[in-house]
């Protein structure tokens, strides 16, 4: 063997060695980070399961106090744990069926249709998009109660979609802009009106970024807490917010059941996402194959 094919052995063997050391410093930065983001879930779930109230009582070793589920007892026999699910529930449909409605039809006007100062109402929803919610707290107060809003879980549906149609007709338009106008020009050709193309063509062809428009305007209300603090009043109209946040006050330091009561609200996101997911795959799918 020569020397050349020595140094070129070594070399290799070299080579090899400094690509295991970056794949082993890859994997346990991946591991570090990894144990960072799951651990204050895993937290969480054992927080849900275990004995005691208190945060200082628990165990940093998940699931090392044992397991119980007095918790759960607690919620469903104890406190109107049910009726806060269901409230919170109906304002998150709410919201989500009239944020698709009002910002489907805005978005497919702007995106068609042309009519005079189109343009400063376009601009006009991104200047409202601009400013936080709470500049309008005290206004959107006073118009409630001039309507009978308040303490109504209708008022809080009101208030959420409001907030959604600004960004999500902006959106929605976005996604409408890139719909071929020839599809609505054939259609009308073969004498459908603006309605019939809107439902038969434009929908179907939109269901993505309408799936998308669902979650995340059916995800906000969940936890949202200052606008529900601030309309509902009353102990049967209210969300899960208010009652989740009542356990861990100034006066409460039931940490353990606020974190079974948590642990529940995951489940409507899991069954949504995995309706939504097939809805949406399906959807990307079936247009990336139209000619």
């Amino acid at each position: 063997m020569t020397a050349q094919s020595i140094n070129s052995e070594k070399k290799n063997q070299g080579g090899r060695i400094i690509s295991r050391i970056n794949t082993a410093i890859v994997l346990i930065f991946l591991t570090i980070v990894t144990i960072a983001v799951l651990y204050p879930l895993v937290y969480l779930v054992s927080a849900a399961f275990s004995p005691g109230n208190a945060v200082s009582s628990l165990n940093l070793i998940p699931f090392g106090d044992g397991f119980t589920l007095k918790h759960y007892q607690r919620l469903f026999t104890q406190t109107n744990y049910l009726l806060w699910f269901k409230n919170t529930l109906i304002i998150a449909c709410g919201t989500s069926i009239s944020t698709i409605a009002v910002c489907a039809i805005a978005a497919y006007v702007f995106s068609r249709f042309r009519f005079p100062f189109k343009k400063g109402l376009m601009l006009s929803l991104l200047v409202l998009q601009i400013f936080p919610s709470f500049v309008g707290m005290v206004a959107i107060y006073v118009i409630l109660l001039r309507i009978g809003g308040l303490d109504t879980l209708w008022g809080m549906i009101l208030i959420y979609t409001s907030g959604n149609i600004p960004y999500n007709t902006w959106l929605v338009k976005s996604y409408m802009d890139s719909i071929p106008r020839s599809l609505d020009e054939a259609a009308r050709i073969d004498g459908a009106s603006n309605a019939r193309a809107y439902f038969q063509i434009i929908l179907p062809l939109a269901k993505p970024i309408i799936v998308f428009l669902a979650i995340t305007s059916f995800t906000g209300p969940w936890m949202e807490y200052i606008f529900s603090k601030m309309i509902l009043r009353s102990n049967s109209n209210q969300t899960l917010a208010l009652g989740l946040f009542s356990f861990v006050t100034d006066k409460k330091n039931e940490f353990t059941t606020f974190c079974a009561g948590a642990l529940l609200v995951a489940i409507p996101f899991v069954f949504f996402f995995i309706i939504s997911q097939n809805i949406l795959v399906t959807s990307l799918s079936a247009g990336a194959l139209k000619e």
